[in-house]
């Protein structure tokens, strides 16, 4: 799944090179990190968090395919 979140991030942005995911093992669900440049901050999100949203969404999707509960922040 990180992949797919990169994949998917480096497809929205200016700075492709800036992308960075990583992944944290947490007790009972995992956390997907995201990390981008500062301008491109905004076309992650998109208005009103509906980019950040669907990108959530889609992540959970192959996670529930998977069993597994996965949640995806956005870091500054």
């Amino acid at each position: 799944m990180e992949e797919l979140v990169w994949t998917i991030a480096r497809s929205l942005v200016e700075n492709p090179d800036a992308v960075n995911v990583r992944t944290v093992q947490g007790e009972d669900e995992v956390v997907i990190e995201l990390r981008v440049a500062p301008e491109d901050m905004g076309k992650v999100i998109g208005k009103q968090g509906r980019i950040a949203k669907a990108l959530r969404v889609v992540v959970k999707a192959v996670a529930a395919r998977e069993n597994k509960k996965v949640s995806v922040e956005i870091l500054q």
